[in-house]
């Protein structure tokens, strides 16, 4: 009998701390709408509703960005990584040639720097320089 009583209250301590767990804060969440397609991680992906969120604890880990709605998604690796607390989280995209390059995801806790490629700027462009690349943002919904 006091052998039964263990095993239950050894159950519930761990569904107890299965709970606990499950309550755990998303960091680096964000849910955004891009008006626009854009180029992500050598990408084109579709405009619509993404979500953005960390692929592991680690923030250097990457990031996943998908669209359900598109079914389209790539996982990103920052670059640059700085502790900057938001008022509001978006996206920063730089412009050449008429395509958008993600280039900053800005949550409530971090600003990521995603890299981007140089020479596909220049493809786009049709340039030998890239003075011409601009910036624009896109907040979150």
């Amino acid at each position: 009998m006091k052998r039964l009583c263990l095993r239950i209250a050894v159950a519930l301590v761990g569904f107890a701390g299965l709970g606990i767990t499950a309550k755990a804060q998303v960091l680096d969440q964000i849910v955004v709408t891009i008006p626009f397609a854009f180029v992500v991680a050598g990408k084109t992906l579709p405009a619509g509703r993404y979500r953005v969120n960390r692929v592991a604890d680690d923030k250097w880990e990457g990031l996943i960005f998908s669209s359900f709605e598109n079914r389209a998604g790539a996982i990103v690796h920052p670059i640059e990584v700085q502790s900057a607390p938001a008022d509001k989280a978006q996206v920063t995209f730089e412009t050449a040639g008429g395509e958008h390059f993600l280039s900053n995801i800005q949550t409530a806790d971090n600003v990521f720097t995603i890299p981007v490629s140089r020479a596909a700027i220049l493809l786009a462009s049709g340039k030998s320089h890239i003075s011409t690349a601009s910036g624009s943002s896109v907040g979150t919904d």
